[in-house]
């Protein structure tokens, strides 16, 4: 009987051994009304995980999503605490959440990222003023002088 507990024991701390904190999950592509958005894959976009609840020199890790948006933080990478998990990409609003995981669990999450609304660009022709001529905050139309 007891050298059945000890077997026991020693496979159980084995088990353990090869466990550590760990973050997985999925990020998903989807319009300004929350619609799967199928045209584009969600692969090679970088998600970040900062853990906050450590020193700084041990607070983050990143990994990128394969081709069906999928991720996984690297076996060893994070230590027990509160994550906060970061994606962002062009064209799409930036998302973030917050996940607890300790030595031996395993966080999964699903990380949406909108679509933001653009909307079409047009230049002002033929007007007398700089003032005029912004099309946008931020960009100038720039025009060659007149002579």
């Amino acid at each position: 009987m007891s050298r059945i507990f000890t077997i026991a024991l020693i496979l159980g701390f084995t088990l353990l051994a090869g466990c550590s904190a760990k973050i997985s999950g999925v990020v998903r592509l989807v319009d300004a009304n929350s619609q799967p958005i199928t045209v584009e894959r969600p692969n090679n976009i970088m998600v970040n995980m900062i853990n906050t609840s450590v020193s700084l020199e041990n607070a983050s890790h990143s990994v990128k999503t394969d081709d069906m948006g999928a991720f996984m933080s690297e076996k060893g990478k994070l230590l027990p605490g509160m994550y906060k998990v970061e994606t962002q990409r062009i064209g799409y609003k930036s998302t973030t959440q917050t996940i607890e995981v300790g030595k031996y669990s395993h966080g999964k999450l699903e990380l949406f990222l909108r679509k933001i609304k653009t909307k079409k660009r047009h230049s002002v022709k033929n007007t007398k003023s700089d003032a005029n001529k912004i099309i946008n905050p931020g960009e100038v139309n720039i025009q060659p002088p007149s002579m």
